[in-house]
Formats: structure tokens, sequence, C-alpha cells
């Protein structure tokens, strides 16, 4: 769960010497293909979430040449802009509207009620009462925000609500683990977390011009995916407004998904699921940790095809319904080796391989696992 750490902050430098991307076998960066090929660009977005503390950096300049949509990492979260009653901050979630807006960025705001939460909130003493009063807060000011921003398209209502084995995610003792509070405020007649109702009721009021999506962390569980299932069709038949379903696809090399064939059936099915009932799809978050430093050539190799195989489930759902993709990262930190671009700013294998399967609109999946 690490890798959504909103206390992950990194500070890049603005004079590194320019780099030529333009290797391999795609001339074009990302955003120059899906203009040139077939792609309906009002329905397939591919992108890569941005950290506040990258702008004005030479990661900014990277996505500038790659990218025209992102994700802000983790500035628009509840234990960022509201941490505790009376309390708000907004500047770093300014300073990337502000981005956006300046560089015509489509962009989704992850800024989801879920484990993401402050240490007001996972304070044991917390009661359900002072719980919704600070969440309904943090959600109506936020809402009304983005609403007023041409460049943000979605948001992310919830996140992370449901756990692998199929139970809802809730609190545990203390404030230094990975809990969601929110689950104490308690449970509708139905067996459903009223944060979850209140937070799709306040989004739909507060954002009429933001598309609202249920994420959810996790792998190809069957259990999980039920429930989410189950979850967002009562949310609809409730008349909750949820326009589609995100995947947050935290991949690692020590972890059968990406290059499985059994994985990538279930996703392909769970993506004709969502359209099918007249929602989305959105790859939310996708990097691939690989568990060698440094990473070998074969690492590098099963990394790029692990990133492209998901890219190209969702090419063959493009004609279907609307399908995001979106890179957690943009470039390497220190020791870590998850993303499309090396520390010094590089283009890795992974980048590439993105490029030329967008270029071949290629849906031939590579299975290594």
């Amino acid at each position: 769960m690490s890798s959504c750490s909103e206390e992950e902050e990194i500070t890049y430098g603005v004079s590194e010497p320019e780099i030529d991307q333009n290797t391999g076998s795609s001339d074009n960066y990302v955003k120059d293909i899906l203009n040139e090929k077939s792609y309906d660009i009002n329905k397939f977005f591919v992108g890569a979430a941005l950290n506040t503390n990258q702008l004005n950096s030479y990661v900014e300049n990277i996505f500038l040449k790659e990218f025209n949509y992102s994700t802000v990492e983790n500035s628009a979260k509840q234990t960022i802009v509201h941490p505790e009653p009376g309390v708000w901050k907004w500047d770093r979630l300014d300073s990337y509207l502000g981005f956006i807006e300046k560089n015509n960025i489509t962009s989704r705001i992850h800024g989801p009620v879920g484990p993401q939460s402050s240490k007001w909130a996972k304070n044991d003493s917390r009661t359900g009462q002072e719980l919704m009063e600070n969440m309904s807060e943090y959600m109506t000011e936020l809402a009304k925000k983005i609403n007023l921003i041409n460049s943000v398209k979605w948001m992310d209502v919830v996140n992370e609500t449901i756990t692998t084995s199929g139970q809802w995610h809730g609190e545990r003792e203390g404030d230094d683990k990975w809990e969601n509070p929110w689950k104490q405020i308690g449970m509708n007649e139905d067996g459903v977390p009223l944060y979850i109702c209140k937070a799709f009721e306040l989004a739909d009021e507060n954002a009429k011009n933001i598309k609202l999506i249920f994420n959810q962390h996790g792998g190809m569980e069957v259990a999980m995916w039920n429930k989410v299932k189950e979850t967002v069709l009562y949310l609809i038949e409730k008349g909750y407004r949820v326009d589609g379903l995100g995947w947050q696809g935290h991949l690692r090399d020590d972890k059968k998904l990406s290059l499985n064939k059994n994985s990538l059936e279930y996703l392909s099915g769970l993506i004709d699921w969502t359209h099918q009932n007249g929602l989305e799809f959105h790859v939310t978050e996708i990097d691939y940790a690989i568990n060698e430093d440094p990473p070998t050539i074969n690492s590098l190799y099963r990394q790029s095809h692990g990133y492209a195989n998901i890219l190209k489930v969702l090419i063959s759902k493009k004609d279907n319904g609307v399908v995001t993709y979106s890179s957690w990262g943009v470039t390497d930190k220190t020791n870590e080796h998850k993303f499309l671009f090396t520390e010094d700013f590089q283009p890795k294998p992974a980048i590439l391989k993105i490029r030329e399967t967008l270029d071949s609109e290629s849906m031939d999946l590579v299975y290594l696992d």
C-alpha cells in the first residue's frame, strides 16, 4: 500500500540537460500517437500522475512532451487538504489546478475518501458524528473547487473500500496503520457503509460537471470485485450517480497478474461488465515494481510487457466505452524502479513499449507467467 503514501515526497531539480526521448520503434510521444492513430481522444486517455513537487521541474518537462492527461498524486486527499476540523491546506492542490489549466491537461482528481486519511481521523477517540462532519466538510469543499475547473473531468470519490477477500475495509487500533476509519460512521439498513453513500451524495450535489468514479485497489481477486460490483449496482439502484469504475493496478514482478493469461482474461471480463452497465473503466494508477537494484535486462523486459499488456486490454475495449490508463508516476526514485523513466530521466523500455503498443494498436498479449 505504500505506493500511495502522501509522505513520499521528493524535490526535483530544474536544470538537468535536455534528453532525447525519441528512441525505440516509435518516434512520437504518447499524446502525438493518440492524435495520429484511430483513437477517439474523447474516450481513450493515456497519461501519468504528477506530484506537486514535480511542477516547475524537469519532470514536468518530460510529462508535457509525453502526455496531456494527468492525475494529481496525493495533493487533493483528506489528509493533505482538511486534516482536522478548522484546518484547510489548499496550496498544493491549487498549484496543480493552475498547471493543468495553463497547459490544457485533462485531469482526474484522486482525492477520495478512503484509507489515505489524517491521523486526526484515525485517532481512536473519534466518534462517528465527528468523522461524518469532517468527511462531509472535506468532500463538499473539494467538489465545489474542482467543479469550477474546466480541465478536471473525473473524481475518484471513494477508494479502497473493500479488502481483497471481499470484506469492508475498516478501522484498526491506533493511528499509525493502514486503515479506513470512515467505516466507524456506521452502516445503513442494507449493510452498506454510510460514508460511501454520503460521499457520492455530496460529490454529486457539488460537482455536477465532474464524472464520479468508484476506485478500488487490488489485483484480480474475484471476491473483491464481486463485492465492488454489488456495491456499485446498489448505489446506482438507490439513485446515487456513479459514472465509472477505477482500478489501482500496483503490479509487482513477484506477483502474477499483468503477464498471466488468467488474470488478463479476468480483467477483460471486468471491463466488459463495466461497459455493459453503462459505466466507464479507468486504470487510475499503474506501476510495476521490480525487486532488483539495479534491475536486470530481463526484469526491465518483463516490466515493459507488464505495462503494455494492461494497455493492450484497454485498446481491445476502446470501441465499447471510455477507458483511461494512468501511470502512477513518471520517473523512478532512488532504489525504486516502478515507473517509465529512470531516476536520471532516461526513457525505460516500459515507455518505449507503451509508445510502440499505441502506435501499432496492438492487442497481442505477451504471457510470461
